[in-house]
């Protein structure tokens, strides 16, 4: 919603302003050099990427104009699921959570939390480490440095839309140069044609630098920085369960390894001590 806001924004005060101080937006309205501009791009685009990044920038683009679902009631739900969990551990054993590990779609103690249930990239990281929990294999120290490997991965994996818009981005300026170069190629063929003439040829030339700038630093580059704003809110989420499954393997009980999740979080979805901990008890009485 804010990225179609924005792009309202944008046109509004440019062509507006345009509008205002005596411009006939009419002349603005160059197909071709927009064809000229973004096929020129997409085609670097293409050339500039394999398949696995073009197919992971296509697929990061409908996440764009969706609100972000990082907020405070999932990272309360994200808490408390924890909490039961290590509370079920730590009074029943490390084995009475084998059954909603192995599935958690079925499992009782993760449908009471379908907002983190239908996150599967966060369950299956959570009952990944779980179930290393359970094995009893891996000491504390071997488990940090498998989640910090794992966590680079996904950051690394993450930033490639992000990186792939923001060249795209980059290359529109010259491109929208291009199609003014051509413009005047156009007019200078035309070179015999009265100056009135000649002077709307030129203007059409111009407008190409005009839209490559326009496109690059008022629709395709914010939307890099965007991206990037969104992997660091789902880097967030695996911070939290990792800071506190690791608090739990160290031997703290489950409240302090949960008030160790709830101190990493961002101050705009941070729950209060006294907010989490009623929030846990009204789930657990579900």
């Amino acid at each position: 919603m804010f990225v179609i806001i924005g792009y309202v924004v944008v046109c509004g005060m440019i062509f507006g302003g345009y509008a205002l101080a005596g411009g006939h937006l009419g002349a603005l309205w160059q197909p071709l050099e927009v064809m000229m501009i973004f096929g020129g791009a997409f085609g670097a685009f293409i050339v500039g990427n394999d398949s696995k990044a073009i197919k992971a920038t296509m697929k990061s683009i409908p996440t764009l104009f969706k609100g972000s679902k990082y907020n405070k009631q999932l990272y309360m739900d994200l808490l408390a699921l924890l909490f039961e969990i290590l509370t079920k551990i730590r009074k029943d054993g490390l084995m009475s959570i084998e059954k909603d590990i192995e599935d958690p779609e079925s499992s009782a103690l993760f449908s009471k939390y379908p907002t983190i249930q239908h996150d599967h990239h966060l369950i299956e990281f959570i009952c990944d480490y779980l179930r290393l929990m359970v094995s009893g294999n891996m000491d504390a120290f071997q488990v940090e440095n498998l989640m910090d490997n794992e966590l680079e991965t996904h950051h690394m994996e993450g930033h490639v839309p992000a990186h792939c818009i923001a060249k795209l981005g980059d290359g529109l300026p010259a491109f929208g140069i291009v199609a003014a170069v051509m413009g005047v190629v156009h007019t200078m063929e035309n070179v015999a044609l009265p100056p009135a003439e000649l002077g709307i040829l030129i203007a059409h030339a111009l407008v190409g630098t005009f839209l490559g700038i326009l496109l690059a630093y008022g629709f395709i580059g914010p939307l890099s920085g965007l991206l990037e704003q969104k992997l660091e809110e789902s880097s967030k989420s695996f911070q939290t369960v990792k800071v506190v499954l690791l608090a739990s393997l160290n031997g703290y009980a489950p409240p302090i390894a949960v008030e160790f999740g709830r101190k990493v979080l961002y101050s705009t979805e941070r729950p209060g001590f006294t907010e989490l901990e009623e929030h846990v008890k009204q789930t657990k009485s579900k």
